[in-house]
């Protein structure tokens, strides 16, 4: 049974709910309602232009992105730029651990398109196919 919990994981992760969030953010930008507008008026740790792409969905289902908070993946926090393996607090498996990946916009958009391809072994077995996703992921990243 608990061998089918992993799956379960990745089954939900897949469930097209992101794809309802990119569809409403042109419309509530555009009449200025949503999420960004509340937003503005509260003090907070992001900037407007660090705000989650709907495709980082899939990765808030196994990732923080708050430093020192690791959930079922490591915190993106700080990722790009450090070496894959690095966050404190985190079991990484060895795949990952001994890569010598080094946390750049070329390396994580290969990461997104086959974790499994780059460190066969690692926990990791999400893709992101689309490169538009990727790339608005990877923007993303470089805020945190």
């Amino acid at each position: 049974m608990l061998a089918l919990t992993p799956l379960a994981l990745v089954a939900a992760c897949g469930s097209g709910e992101d794809t309802k969030e990119s569809a409403a953010a042109p419309a509530q930008a555009a009449a200025g309602t949503g999420a960004s507008a509340g937003s503005a008026a509260a003090p907070a740790p992001q900037t407007a232009a660090a705000q989650p792409p709907a495709g980082f969905a899939i990765c808030r289902s196994c990732h923080s992105v708050e430093p020192g908070r690791n959930g079922v993946g490591p915190t993106l926090a700080g990722i790009v730029g450090s070496t894959a393996g690095d966050v404190e607090g985190y079991n990484f498996s060895p795949a990952l651990k001994n890569s010598g990946i080094v946390w750049t916009r070329e390396t994580l958009d290969t990461w997104l398109q086959g974790p499994m391809k780059m460190a066969p072994g690692t926990k990791m077995v999400m893709t992101v196919p689309d490169p538009a996703r990727r790339k608005a992921i990877i923007d993303y990243l470089e805020t945190l």
